[in-house]
This record gives C-alpha cells, structure tokens and sequence, in this order.
C-alpha cells in the first residue's frame, strides 16, 4: 500500500501578522513548514509527500528544501496552490500518481503531529476509506447571529473539533474533490468536500498537541513546548 501525503502550506497566514509568511516562520529557530515536514517523513507508513506552496514563494521553498541537510533528500514534490484551501488541495491531488492507493492531507501549520497518530489514521482509513483526526469539544459553544444574539446552544456531546491528518481512499478524494469542483462548493476542509459528496467520514480522536499555528500566541506556545522538551 502506498500512501502520499499532501502538507498545504500555500496560505498567508494573516492572523498570525508580520511580514514573512507563516509558512517560514521561524519555530524555535526552524521554519514552521520544515517542522511538519519533519514530523511527516518520520512516519514510515507515508511513502510520498507533495508540498503545495504559494506561487510567489516557489522559488524560495525550493531553494529552502535543497539548502536543509536533513530533508534535501527526501522525497518531496513542489506544487503551487491555488486561492482558497480547497483549490490548493486539489492541485495537490494533481500530483499524485496512480500508484498512490491513499492520500493523507495535513496542514503545514500543524507541526506536533505525531507519527502514532498519522499510523493510526491511515490504519483506520484502509477499512473505513474516510479518516480524519479530532477532539471533543471542551467548552460549550453557542450559535450566535447578527447582533451577536445567542440563537442556541447545540448539545457539547455531538461537537468535534476537527483536526488534520485527513486521510481517504485516493478515487474517493479525487471524485470528491472534482465534483465539488464541478458544483460550486467551497469547503472548509477536506472531510467537508467527502460529506457533501455523499460519502461517510470517520472521526479518530486526536491530539491537543496538534493544534494549529495561527496566532502569534501560538508561536508562543509552540516555542516553549519545544523548550521544556513536551513534543518529540
């Protein structure tokens, strides 16, 4: 079985403000982007990892990946990404070959990722064909409309926060992917793209190590996880 991982890392990363982009900054010293990326060839069940930056950054990247003594030799394809989320990860899905019987998608702002758990959502994935990391959700969450009125309170037990990896079926995601495409649907995730094609997706729990780089306080955290030595 081979598996090919997409890592998107093709957005701004406004939230996070300054004037490099999230992709490359600096974790503890180590570009965010290379952090994943280390954590993702740890896991020897991914044969494959396509890397989907912005097209403005292409050269950059590159010149990056063949400068790092430790990841120059792996296994890496550069592909541009597109304007939302879900275009970049369907140019990333352009770049598999058909040799590829599943397709891991993560994204590049997320780098704790464990390889226990990118293992167990590939396991899961060969039975089930749609696998994606998450969380109960801890806090109660309110939905909330104009005027900042509370409408209703959902049930905390049916909530997840969903995380990546997401791994599918590789016809499964592709299909998906085209139709939604082909329909007009904007997504916000992968598993998102897999529902509205009317195909059932699977929550793994997940890890609160995971989390996603998207503020500056979460540079913060990361950086002090690294230095009290709570991640691998």
């Amino acid at each position: 079985m081979l598996v090919t991982a997409i890592v998107l890392a093709a957005g701004a990363g406004r939230r996070i403000g300054g004037a490099v982009s999230k992709a490359y900054l600096p974790i503890a010293g180590r570009p965010l982007v290379l952090r994943t990326l280390d954590r993702i060839f740890a896991a020897r069940t991914v044969a494959k990892v396509i890397l989907v930056v912005a097209g403005n950054e292409f050269e950059r990247c590159n010149a990056m990946l063949r400068a790092d003594s430790v990841l120059r030799s792996r296994p890496c394809v550069l592909q541009s990404g597109g304007a939302t989320r879900q275009q970049s990860a369907k140019r990333g899905l352009e770049k598999i070959g058909a040799e590829t019987d599943m397709v891991m998608i993560h994204d590049g702002a997320r780098p704790f990722v464990s390889v226990a758990l990118i293992d167990r959502l590939i396991e899961a994935a060969v039975k089930k064909d749609a696998v994606v990391a998450g969380l109960p959700v801890r806090d109660t969450i309110k939905v909330v409309g104009s005027g900042r009125l509370i409408h209703s309170t959902p049930h905390r037990g049916a909530l997840w926060e969903i995380q990546t990896p997401q791994v599918f079926k590789r016809e499964l995601i592709v299909a998906a992917h085209e139709a939604a495409e082909k329909n007009g649907l904007e997504a916000t995730d992968d598993a998102m793209v897999v529902e509205r094609f009317g195909k059932p997706v699977y929550v793994l729990e997940g890890e609160r190590t995971n989390f996603k780089i998207t503020l500056p306080e979460d540079v913060w955290l990361a950086e002090m996880m690294i230095r009290e030595g709570r991640v691998p």
